[in-house]
């Protein structure tokens, strides 16, 4: 009997605070518009509630991970991270994901793209969104892996094993640089802001200088339309300034107010991704944010404490549901800073195992 129904294997993982489907690059058409349709489908956009697919109705819980063979010599695997976006007919490839980082290297070796190598195992990880490089070491005792642990991430109930990740040369790597106008600060629709790019692009912007405190909670910046257009308004001009064209429909750069520490933290942070507010804030959107915690002349360096000094840093970023810890090495580059490391801790499970299914009609599922 034919199936009217196309079954496509995937994993459901959770990484860090986000989760989504995790697919071989050979289990997907290599035709993108078509890719687009199947994801689109797969995950139930566009649709508030996604009712008809596997996304979870919020832009953490509707990213997509391709995983492949990689395509470069000084990497392992290729990552492709994909947003479908949760109410529109749109799939953006325009940026990575940390978060969903976390549960690529798990699931190549548990593909077989990757050997175990020990009791723990790193895998160089081709971030083909921006062409950079991260660096997964995850715990792979008695040759699999583990997932069961005793590290704890805020936004995360309980606790998993750890996932280290260290980002090599991501400076730039959507942007062309580290700060794509070349000013540390600069001033957009009246507003002082600081443009980088290191793994993310994000603006970030004093919420005093918008008349915030920068305390204020998710659903409380959700019903602020008037803020809410203002800072769509920064964002579009600061995507040109940026190198990033036309951001109307794309889902960078991220949106960052910025205020004093609340908890003992570096910096408080409330973040626009772009057009709904983060509860926490993205692994990418942590490492600029730190970053402008330690460059000179940024918007940053007169709200941020604590940021330490000397070559290794250690910042904690505040965001609404508790921290996200951000160690980098950095050296000073003129009137700039050269980022030479960043690393973090992350976490990632895996939910479940099996296959998608969308209508034939979208796609057969022709081998490649």
């Amino acid at each position: 009997m034919t199936s009217h129904q196309t079954a496509i294997p995937c994993t459901l993982m959770r990484g860090g605070t986000s989760k989504g489907p995790f697919f071989l690059v050979n289990r997907l058409p290599a035709d993108v518009p078509t890719r687009d349709k199947v994801l689109l489908a797969v995950m139930g956009s566009p649709d508030l509630r996604q009712i008809d697919g596997l996304g979870g109705a919020d832009s953490l819980t509707s990213k997509v991970a391709v995983i492949g063979p990689a395509t470069r010599p000084d990497a392992d695997v290729d990552y492709l991270f994909l947003q479908v976006v949760v109410n529109e007919p749109r799939v953006d490839a325009s940026q990575n994901c940390g978060n969903m980082l976390a549960g690529v290297a798990p699931f190549a070796i548990e593909n077989g793209l990757v050997p175990i190598t020990g009791e723990r195992t790193k895998v160089r990880i081709h971030m083909v969104n921006t062409a950079s490089i991260a660096v997964a070491d995850i715990h792979t005792p008695g040759g699999a892996v583990q997932y069961d642990g005793d590290a704890a991430i805020d936004g995360v109930p309980g606790t998993a094993a750890p996932v280290l990740l260290d980002f090599l040369d991501i400076a730039g790597s959507s942007c062309g640089a580290l700060l794509p106008s070349g000013n540390a600060r600069d001033i957009v629709d009246g507003v002082e802001v600081t443009m980088i790019d290191n793994g993310m692009p994000v603006v970030l912007m004093r919420a005093a200088d918008l008349g915030r405190t920068g305390s204020e909670s998710p659903a409380q910046l959700e019903a602020d339309t008037e803020l809410k257009a203002r800072v769509e308004k920064i964002r579009l001009e600061a995507g040109r300034r940026m190198n990033l064209g036309d951001v109307t429909r794309k889902t960078v750069p991220k949106m960052c107010l910025i205020s004093p520490p609340l908890k003992g933290g570096s910096i408080c942070t409330r973040n626009f991704i772009p057009h709904t507010v983060h509860k926490a804030i993205g692994v990418f959107g942590a490492v600029s944010v730190a970053t402008a915690c330690v460059l000179p002349g940024s918007v940053a360096i007169d709200v941020a404490v604590a940021t330490g000094s000397g070559k290794a840093r250690r910042l904690e970023v505040e965001h609404p549901t508790g921290f996200f810890t951000v160690e980098m090495d950095v050296q000073p580059d003129g009137k700039s800073i050269r980022v030479e490391r960043a690393a973090l801790l992350r976490t990632a499970r895996k939910l479940m195992s099996g296959e998608a299914f969308i209508s034939r009609s979208l796609w057969a599922g022709e081998a490649r």
